[in-house]
């Protein structure tokens, strides 16, 4: 009888257990997108060899400026290139043969496996919005962005299906000191997310400070073994490298994290108008910083960037999904895969104010020419308003839901038997409708892609509702992921050590604003 009555608690436990599990939260994060379809090319070869000619010109005839950074002037002389001051001039075929021990893809890991992500090949990688100070919200309206604000997008990010990267600088928290808000930053990624993540990249020692912190969460022999991020260089467009930028990418390069390489351009400001133009300026660059960076350590993985926009010739101010943008992004893609590198560009880029019809159309012409243009690592996916000066709430998670079609369109068009659907017109043939078929039936789930933000209801339905807008829609997802967000375990030890790092590393300076 004893025996008996353990066995029904047993059952009884695990029949609890099991209710437990199906009211949990669940927290579905899609795998990077994985491509079946073809990559758009509007260069042909004969442009291609034009553009790659006129760039190995620029690196030979013009140069590129190294500023305030002796160190990497004498690895470029030691390599072959010519010196003078601080100018850089580099033979033809240098620095495309140095960028050839460069990785086509490779692994980033996250804390989580199941959430590793590969950037290279025919993936594509989504991560959110990247560096602007303030933030907005329905609630709220424009304002500074405080370190709460941060905290809360990188929760958005954990609970949003279709991003597969936590990102970086999601905001900039400006009520923590600048030489200290990068370990809150990381410390929240880390801590918040299980995703993989990006490293600061505004002081050299700021970039040490990432690497040590993922030593603690990962272990000093996996970051040095392998990949755990994949951080923002940026180049000062035109054909200068900053001490900086290069220094944070000396210390990632050295330690085998990956570095974009990404020119900064405004087309008409910081390059020339033409699209043919600015493509030879940004793979002059890219090949510059590549090449460098595998001068640092050979086989550190890398990637090819583009981010260019256009300018408005009357006002000055950047652009934002216009059709030159589109064309220097699939032409950089050309670029990148001929040099069998892995092509970051792209995002949900737009100038709008608001969370509006300018912001969505903008962000869906660059959305949708990021897939097809072969990016692999597409940076602001996912909230960015105003030219990138303000992280939205609710642009987050209306761009976050778009993402969901790109990987929908990725997927490419299904031809097995199932999807010829043969027996579906057989059973219905002339005159029937398809609704109750038992190949609908079958299928009716997955059939078709569907927003989980967008109000699809009749009119009646929608007024009675509160008759609510899709910023309005999108406020009211905010507030149901974030009620719903539960934050993923971690090892005791783990969190121990990486917030006594925090707390040691901030006590051993004073604050600093500037």
């Amino acid at each position: 009888m004893a025996e008996a009555g353990t066995r029904r608690r047993a059952r009884g436990g695990g029949g609890a257990a099991r209710r437990a599990e199906r009211t949990a939260v669940r927290i579905e994060t899609a795998k990077f997108i994985e491509r079946n379809i073809p990559n758009f090319e509007v260069l042909t070869e004969e442009a291609l060899e034009i553009i790659e000619t006129n760039a190995e010109t620029v690196l030979e005839e013009i140069g590129v400026n190294f500023v305030n950074n002796p160190a990497a002037l004498e690895r470029w002389r030691e390599a072959g290139a010519s010196v003078e001051g601080e100018r850089v001039r580099i033979p033809r075929g240098l620095a495309r043969k140095l960028c050839a021990t460069a990785p086509s893809s490779y692994t980033q890991h996250a804390r989580n496996p199941e959430k590793n992500v590969v950037i290279g090949g025919n993936t594509l990688v989504c991560a959110p919005v990247y560096g602007p100070p303030f933030v907005r919200d329905v609630a709220g309206g424009r304002r500074y962005a405080t370190m709460e604000d941060f905290r809360t997008f990188v929760k958005l990010g954990y609970m949003s299906k279709w991003l597969h990267h936590s990102g970086g600088t999601v905001c900039e928290p400006t009520d923590v000191p600048v030489n200290k808000r990068h370990l809150n930053m990381l410390h929240a990624h880390m801590t918040l997310s299980d995703k993989p993540f990006m490293g600061s990249v505004t002081e050299p020692s700021r970039a040490q400070d990432s690497v040590e912190m993922c030593e603690i969460l990962f272990g000093k022999e996996f970051v040095q073994d392998k990949t755990v991020m994949t951080s923002l260089i940026n180049i000062n467009s035109p054909l200068t490298f900053d001490d900086v930028m290069m220094g944070a990418m000396e210390v990632y390069a050295a330690n085998n994290q990956a570095c974009i390489v990404s020119p900064f351009i405004v087309g008409g400001a910081m390059a020339p108008v033409s699209v043919a133009g600015t493509l030879t300026q940004v793979l002059a660059e890219v090949l510059a910083g590549i090449a460098y960076n595998q001068l640092i350590r050979p086989g550190a993985p890398v990637i090819f960037g583009a981010f260019v926009t256009s300018i408005d010739m009357n006002s000055g101010a950047p652009t934002f999904g216009t059709p030159e943008a589109s064309q220097i992004l699939y032409g950089a893609g050309q670029l990148a895969r001929r040099l069998g590198l892995p092509f970051r560009s792209g995002g949900g880029l737009c100038a709008s104010k608001l969370p509006d019809a300018q912001a969505a159309y903008e962000t869906a012409h660059t959305h949708n020419a990021a897939l097809m243009g072969g990016v692999n690592f597409m940076l602001h996916a996912c909230g960015w308003l105003e030219g990138g000066l303000v992280s939205s709430f609710e642009k987050f998670v209306m761009d976050a839901d778009q993402l969901g079609i790109l990987h929908k369109m990725a997927a490419g068009i299904a031809v097995d038997e199932n999807a010829q659907a043969m027996d579906a017109i057989r059973e219905v043939g002339p005159g029937g409708h398809y609704l109750g078929c038992a190949h609908t039936q079958a299928n009716f789930k997955d059939a078709f892609w569907r927003s989980e933000l967008f109000d699809y209801k009749p009119f009646e339905t929608w007024e009675e509702e509160g008759a609510r807008d899709t910023q309005r829609l999108a406020s009211d997802r905010v507030t149901s992921l974030l009620a719903s967000y539960q934050q993923p375990a971690m090892d005791p030890a783990i969190a121990e050590a990486l917030a006594a790092y925090v707390a040691g590393k901030k006590a051993s300076m004073p604050d600093a604003f500037m």
